[in-house]
């Protein structure tokens, strides 16, 4: 009731104000509006917030990019001047130890005893542990059993090389020669030659019981020579108390006569041989024949091809006179494979009887034990190490270097070297010349060793590192963005700086510049040296003073 009264009340206000005032216009909308419903009244309203928000964001864009009266360009330069710098080489490595050894077990085995524990400190020779392992003893006698048969092997293969040159191995003579030409093949133990030693001859005798003990070794004597009709002396090389009876029912010795041969002797002359025994001429039962001293067969020791040949029918030979040389490749090429042979079976020798002795192992160096995965009882079937001992006192760092900065390290430079706050000095031992490319950068190994006796550096870890690789007190430097590397036309490349002001007699032409260069400036050639993280030093090009572009700088101005 009280809402309806009230709406008769601005209904009658509303009529008034049409009829007596000049702004009925507005009394009547608002009379409208207050009859509108509320729904279309709320979208009204958020319809005007919408457009008052849309100003306020018209004018901010306005002021920013309306009200912009334009960018405004800055030429930033600097000037070259006398300064100090220093060229650090930074990075990380890792840290090893400088004496390390590992042992381990390569045949299976049961751990009976342990007698140290991780970390401990041990000297060499101190006791570590004890593995019964059978395989580890076969091993060891099977390797010797091999190095063994290829010595033998290689021993006889070598006695047969040396026949490549195939000599007399007395003096002699010749006969039943084999007819050998170059080129011709021959083969191992081919008979080329019976060699007959008759520079002496033996006679064998044969003499009565009677006469035991009055015949000595080197007693004189003298051989009766019937083909010659003459009488040469003879000596007794060896007596035989042989008992050879005769049909007549004598018993009988034998003695070995000797006689030297000037040249007229030969095997089967008939011959006697006589001594004197107390006064009395002692004969023999019966004459014998002369015989060569000593005979045997030439014979090749090598397969291979005959290169020459000296060999004739009753030529007279010294010892040692080669007589048929003989291309033995295949022989040289046996050796050699005996010998590769014989070197393995050695190397596996060694390597068991390392595994055996390491069954009982013992410190191989003073050190820290920091490697220890065995325990009494444990089967053992692997070849990895079960124990490392490092000796941590002297460690070293290995480390990459990449080639901007290899060039300045030498071995006995001073290094910084850091592991998690722990600091300690080093000393740049060796720097490789070999490098490894990765990605295009070609990095080269460096070594440096350090003292470790306090025990503050953890090895197999990283450390970081840092030494000056070049310093100059007084020379002439400029921020290193004022240094630009520019191609030419003629493909080749330049490093320069852009001077300001007149044209320099040594400014460069054909610049292919890929950046804005504003007027007044001259690129001109400049030799480089040390750099650090903000300035380069400058060798020549340039005087102390001059004024070098650097950058463009943009700066943006507001209405």
């Amino acid at each position: 009731m009280a809402e309806v009264m009230e709406r008769e009340e601005l209904a009658q206000s509303g009529t008034q104000a049409v009829s007596g005032t000049a702004e009925a216009p507005a009394t009547e909308k608002g009379g409208k509006w207050k009859n509108m419903p509320r729904k279309k009244r709320r979208r009204i309203i958020r319809w005007c917030v919408i457009l008052v928000i849309l100003a306020v964001i018209g004018g901010v864009l306005f002021k920013l990019l309306g009200g912009k009266k334009g960018a405004e360009k800055q030429v930033v330069t600097d000037c070259v001047q006398y300064g100090a710098i220093t060229a650090k080489v930074e990075g990380s490595g890792l840290v090893k130890a400088k004496s390390s050894e590992s042992i381990s077990i390569s045949t299976p085995g049961t751990v009976l005893e342990v007698l140290v524990t991780e970390g401990q400190e041990v000297t060499t020779g101190t006791p570590l542990f004890t593995v019964d392992s059978p395989a580890a003893q076969a091993a060891v006698q099977k390797a010797h059993g091999q190095v063994e048969g290829f010595e033998k092997q290689l021993s006889a293969a070598r006695k047969d090389i040396a026949g490549l040159n195939l000599a007399a191995t007395y003096p002699g003579k010749l006969m039943e020669v084999a007819t050998l030409n170059p080129g011709d093949t021959i083969s191992k133990g081919q008979v080329v030659a019976q060699l007959n030693d008759d520079t002496r001859l033996r006679l064998e005798q044969y003499y009565s019981y009677a006469y035991a003990g009055e015949f000595k070794v080197g007693q004189k004597v003298d051989v009766s020579i019937p083909a010659l009709m003459t009488t040469i002396p003879g000596t007794v090389e060896a007596v035989h108390m042989v008992s050879r009876i005769t049909p007549e029912g004598s018993k009988l010795f034998s003695a070995d006569i000797i006689v030297e041969n000037e040249g007229a002797l030969t095997a089967d002359m008939a011959a006697s041989a006589t001594a004197v025994v107390n006064g009395e001429t002692v004969y023999p039962y019966e004459p014998g024949k002369l015989e060569y001293y000593r005979t045997g067969e030439l014979k090749s020791t090598v397969d291979g091809t005959v290169l020459s040949s000296s060999l004739v029918n009753y030529l007279q030979v010294s010892a040692g006179q080669v007589l048929v040389r003989i291309d033995g490749e295949e022989s040289e090429s046996e050796i050699f494979t005996i010998e590769q042979s014989l070197e393995e079976a050695r190397e596996e020798l060694e390597k068991a009887e390392k595994n055996l002795a390491n069954c009982n192992a013992v410190a191989p160096i003073d050190g820290r034990v920091i490697g220890l995965s065995i325990q009494p009882g444990d089967e053992i079937n692997t070849q990895q190490p079960i124990l490392t001992i490092s000796d941590t006192s002297s460690l070293i760092v290995n480390a990459n270097v990449d080639e901007r900065n290899i060039s300045y390290i030498k071995p006995g430079m001073m290094v910084d070297l850091d592991q998690w706050g722990n600091a300690a000095v080093g000393t740049v031992e060796s720097v490789s010349l070999s490098s490894t490319v990765n990605n295009g950068v070609a990095t080269y190994p460096m070594v440096v060793s350090m003292d470790n006796a306090e025990g503050t550096i953890q090895v197999n870890s990283n450390i970081q590192y840092s030494l000056v690789a070049s310093q100059n007190d007084n020379c002439l430097v400029l921020p290193i963005q004022a240094v630009r590397t520019v191609s030419l036309e003629d493909g080749s490349t330049a490093t320069v700086v852009y001077v300001s002001g007149d044209r320099p007699d040594n400014a460069l032409d054909g610049i292919m510049a890929d950046e804005e260069i504003p007027d007044g400036f001259w690129a001109v050639p400049v030799e480089i040296g040390i750099s650090d993280n903000y300035n380069v030093e400058i060798k020549s090009g340039v005087e102390e003073g001059t004024e070098v572009f650097t950058q463009i700088q943009t700066t943006e101005a507001w209405g």
